[in-house]
């Protein structure tokens, strides 16, 4: 391939050089240029790869990308563009051969319930026997093999690279969650959306290298609307008016007001022995009885966008409905067995707006305690730290406060932050810096009726102590106190 046909759907001018070169690659990192790759500058928080032109002309890059204006080095070929993450974008696809267009691709953004909608379109999909890969908050899924993620929403050069691998592996389908960072940073670039979805939104992210506003995040967040073919979006969100200003696509919604295109009724809270779902009646696109395999009222929400969503490829709705009972996402309200008497479950709530939704979704099932155990991770924001003790004070029974990611942190430095933020309100609290003797503490003063949360590790297995990830599972530390329990009652 050469420089030309790389950057045949990318509008650049040439500055220097030509454009009938052989392609080896294309690259974003400086420490990854070699010989005959196209190396394109992306300027960062920390680093502009601006800096590195007369570098990559030296290791022989066979073509440069810039937006500003550079010192031009001799002999190179330097090719312009208004704007090189979208550039990147555009040469990545070109590079992996469009794989996107070999795809049915689903985009899910929201401030909340991306990552649990995309697992139930992912559940829905797979049922009716297609293919579906995954690229989201937790992982990457291609067949069988699952990458941990480090962003919600990758560089566009690995969301190419996983679209390529999807369509090598067999996939008919993928499901991705969107972020407002990867929207305004064009990482999914390069490509148009067969399906956008729209979840809610409230403000988040805003602050220094995220967003300066609560308008340049709903501006953000937005910009789906103009990259896909069909959007689905929440009727009953108040901003959702604002989301779609400027829109390309054709319009489809949901929720729980009548007029919508697919809405519920008759919402009702499920709770058995160590269990709690929601159950409800769909209507509109599709016409059945659902019960949910996750707590809470917001749940009907993410399962309407992913009937929505799943009403596009024919789906039988006995499939929805059985997937709806097996959809699971490893740390978001994951319900573990552990009585009879009390229900157990891991979040990954780990802020104070999530953890307020959390908490104040569990009241809704009117437990005997809303027992809250969770930590804050260090070299964070302290901010944090008094806002979340103030919110599982205000509305847990019983606050255990112990340690999360402490990083270079003392951790009993982070629980007394905390603690001042529980001293706003008159809930009580137990500090166990261990948080294995904080889980069997819960465990062992659970009683009928009662919720317990573990908040704040959800899908993670590690802790983050000066600078090194040591393993540690919740649902491991939950089976060997079990055991210990167990063998302690058999004596």
């Amino acid at each position: 391939m050469t420089i030309e046909q790389l950057a045949a759907r990318m509008d650049y001018r040439l500055l220097a050089g030509a454009t009938a070169a052989e392609v080896t690659g294309v690259v974003y990192d400086s420490r990854n240029i070699k010989p005959g790759c196209v190396f394109v500058c992306i300027k960062g928080a920390a680093f502009d790869g601006h800096t590195c032109v007369f570098e990559a002309a030296k290791k022989q890059a066979a073509a440069i990308v810039v937006s500003q204006p550079v010192e031009l080095p001799q002999g190179a070929t330097v090719l312009e563009v208004a704007d090189t993450r979208l550039a990147l974008a555009q040469l990545s696809a070109a590079w992996f051969g469009y794989p996107a267009q070999q795809l049915k691709t689903v985009g899910i953004t929201g401030t909340k319930g991306k990552t649990t909608t995309a697992y139930m379109v992912k559940a829905i999909l797979e049922r009716a026997g297609l293919r579906t890969g995954l690229i989201g908050t937790i992982e990457t899924v291609i067949g069988n093999e699952r990458i941990p993620a480090a962003n919600t929403t990758p560089e566009s050069y690995l969301i190419q690279q996983y679209f390529r691998k999807m369509v090598d592996a067999g996939c008919d389908v993928c499901v991705m969650e969107v972020s407002s960072q990867g929207l305004m940073m064009h990482r999914v670039g390069g490509f148009v959306f067969d399906i956008g979805v729209f979840t809610n939104i409230e403000p988040d992210h805003i602050g220094p290298n995220e967003h300066a506003s609560f308008e340049e995040y709903l501006a953000c967040k937005g910009m789906l609307f103009s990259q896909c073919v069909t959007g689905i979006v929440n009727i009953d969100d108040v901003h959702t008016k604002d989301v779609l200003d400027g829109h390309t696509c054709s319009i489809e919604t949901f929720g729980c007001s009548k007029g919508a295109d697919l809405y519920a009724k008759d919402i009702r809270l499920v709770q058995k022995p160590g269990y709690l779902g929601v159950a409800c009646r769909m209507e509109g696109l599709c016409n059945f009885d659902v019960e949910i395999d996750v707590p809470g009222t917001f749940s009907v929400y993410n399962a309407l966008a992913a009937a929505a969503v799943c009403s596009h490829f024919g789906v039988p709705q006995t499939c929805m409905q059985q997937a709806f009972q097996e959809a699971k996402v490893k740390g978001r309200i994951e319900m573990v067995k552990v009585s009879d008497d009390f229900t157990l479950m891991i979040d990954y709530a780990h802020n104070a707006m999530s953890l307020k939704s959390l908490l104040t979704t569990l009241r809704e099932y009117h437990p005997k305690r809303l027992i809250c155990l969770f930590g804050c991770g260090g070299n964070r924001s302290r901010l944090r730290r008094y806002e979340m003790g103030e919110v599982s004070g205000s509305l847990a029974d019983l606050t255990v406060i112990t340690s999360d990611n402490p990083r270079d942190e003392e951790p009993q430095a982070i629980i007394d932050d905390i603690k001042t933020g529980i001293a706003k309100t008159d809930g009580r609290y137990v500090e166990l810096i261990d948080r294995k003797d904080a889980i069997r503490y819960v465990i062992q003063h659970g009683g009928p009726g009662d919720i317990i949360v573990l908040a704040g590790k959800g899908h993670e297995d590690y802790q983050e102590i000066k600078g090194v990830k040591y393993p540690m599972d919740e649902r491991d530390l939950i089976a060997d106190i079990l055991k210990e329990l167990h063998g302690k009652d058999n004596v």
